[in-house]
Formats: structure tokens, C-alpha cells, sequence
């Protein structure tokens, strides 16, 4: 896939959008069309803003001038834009422009509340994910082979449909994580996570009313590129990759979980 170079924000465009002082020069992904344009967009943006490339203050480039980046049409960029409106990244006003309001999202996680003895036994299991998913995936580096590939593929593939769909994506994450289990090869790391089985996904001890609804697209969308690390390192026979991009998945689960202990239940 190309890049295409821009500027790292728009505080030094004129009246009429013309560049007038290139500064710290930041590149963005052409758009493929084999997944959610907007979604696409968002997530460039919002990489580039939570690394500090566009910082607190500054101006996104135009509609227009962001769709000549892309390549899209206005309707992928302003929903794009919305989407990180709603994660209180950036603010819109008429005759201004779009500045960003914040290096972080607003809502990073999407729950509500959580009991004390849900907390604790998510933090148990993924005490126990961080080293036993990461081993896997180094070994599924190393061992996985075609059949092996595709049934990762195919998961990954079946994650980001459910995601599309509106869904929690329980059971797709679960058996992402199962097919990277499976191409180590070792019975005794698959019989391990069959008897773990779909509870080894935190949000399987959630219920409805404890999950912030506005917030879940934006973390599922984090989950996926999260997954998409790995399984590049797996694809790749990169073992160390491999290792390190699954304990730092699980390890920020783990980081965000582990903010709600303490916590009162009401």
C-alpha cells in the first residue's frame, strides 16, 4: 500500500487552504476498499494524534484537502471525523475548522462499573493469557504452517465482520486466539485452552448494563489492530514479534482492567 506525505496539521494553512509553512512532515495510508473507509480514516488520524505527529491545538487539514490524502469521497471523512468527535478527540466549529482537543481518547474503555469478584477473576485469567498466549504465538511463528495461516486469517477475518456488525465479537475473538493456539502444534497448549474456552475473554464476564455502548466500537477497533499486530509477526515467522505484539495486547487489557479495582459497585 503507497503513502502519500502531508503536513503534520493545518494551523499554517490560509483563507482559502493553500500550505503556507510545511512543519513536521507526517505520512497517511492509502485507503483500501476491502474495509470501512471511515474507519480506515479514523484510525490514521487517531494514531497520529495519540503519538503527538498532530498535537493538542492543532487544526486537521480540510475536508477537501483530507480527501486528496485519502483518496475518498467527503461522506468517508466527515464520518470519520464524527468518530473522533465522539471519542472526544477533536471539536468541529463553523468558519474554524477541526482542532484537536486532547492526545487521548475521552472514554478509553467501555465499561460502566464492574464488580470487585468480576475484576478480580478477569485479572486472574489474564495473568495467566499473558503468558500463555504469548508463548503460543511465538511458537505459532515458528511452526504454523499454510493451513494454519488461513485458519488465523480466516478468524481475524471473522472478528473485524462482527465487529462491522455491531457485535460484542466474543466468540470470533476467542477463537482468533484459539487458531494461534492450535498452530503451535502442542496438544497440551490446545487441551489448556479448551478447558478455558470462552471465559479467556474478559467482556464473556460482562453484562449489558455494565458496558458503555458509545464506547465499544472505539475499543473493539483498538482489539482488531491489536490482533492485526500479531498475526503480521505470525505471517511474517518474526517470533519475537510475535511473542512481544500478544503480551502487549493482553498486557493493556490487563493495565485497563485492573483501574476498576477499588472501585465501589454503585
Amino acid at each position: 500500500m503507497t503513502t502519500s506525505p502531508v503536513v503534520a496539521s493545518n494551523k499554517n494553512f490560509d483563507k482559502v487552504g493553500n500550505p503556507m509553512e510545511q512543519t513536521k512532515p507526517w505520512t497517511v495510508k492509502r485507503i483500501s476498499t476491502q474495509e470501512s473507509l471511515s474507519r480506515q480514516i479514523a484510525q490514521q488520524l487517531e494514531s497520529l494524534i495519540t503519538q503527538g505527529r498532530i498535537e493538542v491545538g492543532d487544526k486537521l487539514p480540510t475536508e477537501s484537502q483530507l480527501c486528496d490524502m485519502f483518496g475518498v469521497s467527503r461522506t468517508a471523512v466527515r464520518e470519520a471525523i464524527a468518530h473522533l468527535k465522539s471519542m472526544g478527540l477533536v471539536e468541529t466549529r463553523r468558519g474554524i475548522g477541526t482542532r484537536v482537543l486532547r492526545a487521548a481518547p475521552e472514554r478509553p474503555f467501555p465499561v460502566r462499573q464492574i464488580s470487585a469478584t468480576t475484576v478480580e477473576d478477569i485479572l486472574h485469567i489474564l495473568e495467566l493469557r499473558m503468558t500463555l498466549d504469548s508463548q503460543a504465538a511465538a511458537l505459532a511463528a515458528s511452526r504454523r504452517d499454510p493451513d494454519d495461516l488461513a485458519a488465523i486469517k480466516a478468524a481475524h477475518a471473522d472478528f473485524l465482520a462482527a465487529c462491522d456488525s455491531g457485535g460484542q465479537a466474543r466468540h470470533e475473538d476467542y477463537a482468533f486466539h484459539r487458531a494461534i493456539v492450535a498452530a503451535t502444534h502442542n496438544p497440551f497448549f490446545v487441551s489448556l485452552y479448551d478447558q478455558l474456552n470462552e471465559g479467556t475473554i474478559p467482556r464473556n464476564k460482562l453484562v449489558a448494563g455494565e458496558l458503555d455502548a458509545a464506547a465499544v466500537t472505539y475499543y473493539l477497533e483498538r482489539v482488531a489492530r491489536e490482533h492485526a499486530e500479531v498475526l503480521q509477526a505470525i505471517v511474517s515467522a518474526n517470533v519475537d514479534a510475535a511473542r512481544d505484539a500478544m503480551y502487549r495486547h493482553l498486557k493493556r487489557a490487563y493495565e485497563n482492567y485492573a483501574t476498576y479495582q477499588g472501585r465501589s459497585d454503585t
